[in-house]
């Protein structure tokens, strides 16, 4: 294959699935400047394999685990500890639709990560068990585990949000 072509390919695959990664990078650590450079690691990783990859046809399933990785090797870095509050008074008031999707995500940032990395792939990108095993380097058994201690804990994390949020309209 010449690079050019190579490079074409790779360029396409990017485009059509940059939204799909964009999100599933956010998901994964939370903060929208953190995914973009989980997600600019996880391009370059994938460049540099991309013609193996390519004639396995596994172009998804390699990024993913690209993501996944790369994310749990940058939350083992020292300066990477410190988390953001869950409220900044510079920001807006969200819009109705968006604070529904807001108090899920950010339910799922107060999760343990191995819970919220099972979650998301399995739920999220909807994944088998095998494949987010696989993804996650663990053995189907623990992701099971991680997936149902985290929706037990997202499902708590939930209603006590919900519940607050009626206590705060009754008090208006």
């Amino acid at each position: 294959m010449k690079r050019a072509d190579r490079d074409a390919a790779f360029t396409a695959y990017v485009m059509a699935r940059e939204t799909q990664f964009r999100r599933l990078a956010f998901v994964l650590c939370g903060d929208w400047h953190r995914a973009e450079d989980l997600l600019q690691t996880a391009y370059t990783k994938l460049y540099v394999a991309w013609p193996r990859i390519q004639r396995a046809a596994a172009e998804d399933a390699y990024m993913r685990r690209i993501l996944v990785r790369t994310n749990i090797d940058d939350s083992r870095r020292f300066w990477n500890r410190e988390r953001p509050t869950s409220r900044h008074p510079e920001r807006p008031m969200p819009s109705p639709d968006l604070e529904q999707a807001q108090v899920v995500l950010s339910a799922l940032q107060r999760l343990p990560d191995m819970q919220r990395k099972a979650v998301t792939l399995r739920h999220w990108c909807d994944l088998s068990i095998a494949e987010t095993a696989e993804a996650l380097g663990i053995a189907e058994g623990t992701v099971k585990v991680h997936s149902n201690r985290g929706l037990n804990r997202l499902r708590e994390l939930l209603s006590v949000d919900e519940h607050d949020h009626e206590n705060d309209k009754e008090l208006t």
